[in-house]
């Protein structure tokens, strides 16, 4: 047998959506288990949705995730171009074909016509039953047709779906799959303006290029009977690539993000998000939309009860509920990110606006690593209790007969924990060159030495890298501020003198290590009767400002003995100020 191919072929229209992905991710790892190749395709067909930069963010996500094509746009191979706009004339010579065979037919029928078909028939398909009342080269007489092409009239190509048949094929996820063909449209295969619909280019460019397996979402599985017809049309039904669809990826339970905290938030971010999707129905109700929502929210465990609509709803509550719903569940979709306050994308994108601005798992702090980890088992499990696997590991325990039929849901909870673990059992030199971006953007710039340091203090303290230079910021600046509600419940001012003692310890130790301010410290408290509870938290307060933190005489220790004396004996100044206001 020879070696698969598979391929992950996106379209250039944004940002690449998780989902898209997990699609690349599992075509990725079947390709390297079985010695296979790992193909990129653009398919760019769609010039009307086409975004500049779209393709370049596609190929930087799958090297940031380690992913890197075997074969691609910018990578080389045999079977190119890669970019279907490059293609054209090889879908014209194969939709010619299908023309010549009677498989395929061309329509002349204008948008106008079309829609008011659809008026006519709100069920309306262009079919073998509607085909014949349409205007096409079926239905016209053939000099009609002659002059129509001669005359340059615009049209387009549709496959002609057989009457009364039965298209069945084996999917590895569904098993076997039937579809009869009185279900199916007559697809167009080729637009007006010369370029191929998805299906043709899809099916051409995948026959070309040797693909053995085709591994997408669930939202094609319906389109592939046209497919198949395609293969039997063409004659390549024996060479027709083996078929997985994935499940969906669905939103997180409202349940695990809703809290006291989140939702008078969300539901002012609903109401606005209403009010600017569906401004004609949510005129005059943005108000009453925030209250009915934050409602809801409140009552989580009966929110689907709240978001029914019932007899007595006018048209703006029940506009808002339907809204409501389809936010709140179903299928993850770009906008979930900026609703709920997590990325649904590896890297950010800037769009034209804000709202087509997202921010990437990258730029939220995930390692890749961790990234790709979490997405593996959205959808899929080794069969075993196993949760941590590298890549190396995915790749060897990774099977499509393990990928599960049903959806799953987006957990960014258990992203953070993936993330958390990754970070701990990460080395300190490839945190640091993680770290550095985000230190220079704040002005921070540690030696090598010190920065190893405090990463090794602060990774089991950190789930996300941003943690690090926010929860650890006092590593490179003094304090902001100290927390008054502590201090004034710990701090005596008239231990004033006796705490500037212990500095003054502080200070004449020849070796400023952890182990010898423990030791300088639990000498002083011995001396004047004082407990740790007295003194510790004082020591981390002067120093961090904080109660939070790494171990308090390592952090010492790393910030040096002069530091560690101007801070604390300034500290112990702002302690007088704050306890006796």
């Amino acid at each position: 047998m020879d070696k698969i191919r598979l391929r992950f072929a996106p379209s250039p229209t944004g940002a690449l959506h998780i989902g898209g992905v997990r699609t690349a991710l599992y075509n990725y790892l079947l390709a390297r288990k079985e010695g296979g190749t790992f193909v990129l395709r653009i398919e760019d067909t769609d010039q009307s949705r086409y975004v500049p930069g779209a393709e370049d963010y596609i190929i930087n996500a799958l090297k940031w995730l380690g992913m890197e094509p075997d074969e691609g746009p910018g990578f080389g191979g045999e079977y190119g171009p890669y970019r279907q706009s490059e293609r054209k004339d090889i879908y014209q010579k194969y939709t010619q074909q299908l023309i010549d065979q009677g498989d395929a037919y061309y329509a002349f029928d204008t948008a106008e016509e079309l829609e008011q078909a659809r008026q006519k028939d709100v069920t309306f398909k262009y079919d073998a039953g509607a085909r014949m009342q349409m205007r096409n080269s079926l239905s016209m007489k053939p000099e009609e047709v002659e002059k129509a092409m001669a005359e340059g009239l615009p049209y387009v190509i549709r496959l002609k779906v057989p009457d009364s048949e039965t298209v069945l094929f084996t999917d590895v996820i569904r098993e076997e799959v039937a579809f009869d063909t009185a279900e199916l449209d007559d697809k167009v295969l080729l637009k007006a303006d010369g370029m191929p619909t998805y299906h043709m280019a899809n099916i051409v460019d995948d026959h070309l290029m040797k693909i053995t397996h085709v591994i997408r979402g669930e939202e094609w599985l319906s389109s592939t009977a046209h497919h198949v017809l395609l293969y039997r049309f063409l004659g390549w039904e024996d060479e027709m690539p083996t078929f997985a669809h994935l499940p969906l990826i669905l939103k997180p339970s409202p349940e695990s993000y809703l809290n006291k905290s989140t939702t008078p938030v969300l539901a002012k971010r609903m109401a606005q998000e209403f009010a600017r999707r569906q401004p004609d129905e949510a005129k005059g109700y943005e108000s009453k939309a925030e209250n009915l929502a934050l409602q809801a929210f409140q009552d989580k465990k009966n929110l689907t009860t709240h978001l029914k609509e019932k007899d007595k709803d006018d048209a703006q509550k029940a506009a808002f509920k339907a809204f409501l719903k389809s936010a709140l569940y179903g299928k993850l979709s770009k906008r979930d990110g900026d609703r709920l306050g997590f990325p649904v994308f590896p890297l950010s994108w800037e769009g034209e606006t804000a709202e087509d601005s997202f921010i990437g798992f990258r730029e939220y702090g995930f390692l890749p690593e961790a990234t790709l980890n979490f997405l593996a088992l959205l959808g899929w499990n080794p069969g075993d209790e196993r949760e941590m696997f590298d890549k190396a590991a995915l790749i060897d325990a990774f099977s499509l007969e393990r990928v599960n039929k049903a959806g799953t849901k987006f957990n960014i909870d258990k992203a953070r924990w993936f993330n958390q673990q990754y970070i701990i059992k990460s080395d300190n030199a490839y945190l640091a060159e993680q770290l550095r971006p985000m230190l220079k953007e704040k002005g921070y710039a540690p030696d090598e030495v010190f920065l190893l340091q405090f990463i090794e203090l602060m990774k089991e303290r950190a789930v996300t890298l941003p943690d690090f230079v926010e929860n650890g910021y006092y590593f490179f600046e003094r304090p902001r501020g100290y927390e008054e509600k502590m201090i004034k419940k710990r701090w005596k001012p008239e231990r004033h003198t006796l705490f500037t003692e212990l500095v003054d310890g502080l200070e004449q130790l020849p070796d400023f290590s952890a182990e010898a301010i423990k030791a300088s410290s639990e000498a002083f408290m011995e001396k004047h009767g004082l407990k740790f509870g007295e003194v510790l938290p004082m020591l981390r307060l002067a120093n961090a400002g904080t109660m939070k933190g790494p171990a308090v005489f390592e952090m010492m220790e790393l910030l040096g003995k002069e530091e560690v004396s101007q801070r604390m004996r300034s500290a112990f100044n702002a302690f007088d100020d704050i306890a006796q206001s």
